[in-house]
């Protein structure tokens, strides 16, 4: 049985080694489905764009949230999405592509991700995720990245 949930959350990302920081506060709809898997839709809008809640005013992230992987997926019109892989001690795949016409429509790239630490936290429902990861480029660290999320209930 699927059920959902309505809730306010807040997402963070943050570099510990560049100044990198951002976050997110909004209205999401948890889905559990099953005993320990999530997943949490949203979406990042645009302002001052009249609000509502279509991808021509912002961006729709998904994360799909257990207490052993998580995969991110950002997708808006005309931009760049993407989507990240974690699951704590190995390498995943970040991908990003563009969306929308012009001479970037249908280019994409790939980088390693390599997860230190994932921790869901919460029962019966997740009140946090936190993901430490690093960013690779072939055999260039990119940063060390936290992504940490608040679901309040």
């Amino acid at each position: 049985m699927l059920t959902h949930h309505r809730r306010p959350i807040c997402l963070s990302l943050f570099s510990t080694d560049l100044p990198i920081c951002s976050t997110i506060e909004a209205a999401a709809t948890l889905y559990q489905k099953d005993r320990q898997r999530f997943h949490l839709l949203f979406y990042q809008l645009d302002l001052p764009q009249p609000v509502d809640r279509s991808l021509e005013n912002g961006r729709l992230l998904w994360l799909e949230i257990s207490p052993y992987r998580a995969i991110m997926t950002m997708q808006g019109k005309d931009r760049l999405a993407y989507r990240h892989y974690w699951e704590q001690g190995i390498y995943g795949i970040s991908r990003y592509w563009f969306n929308g016409s012009g001479d970037r429509d249908g280019q994409s790239f790939r980088l390693r991700n390599y997860t230190r630490s994932l921790q869901l936290e919460g029962s019966p429902l997740p009140t946090h995720l936190r993901v430490e990861y690093e960013l690779w480029s072939q055999n260039v660290r990119l940063g060390h990245y936290v992504l940490h999320l608040e679901i309040y209930h």
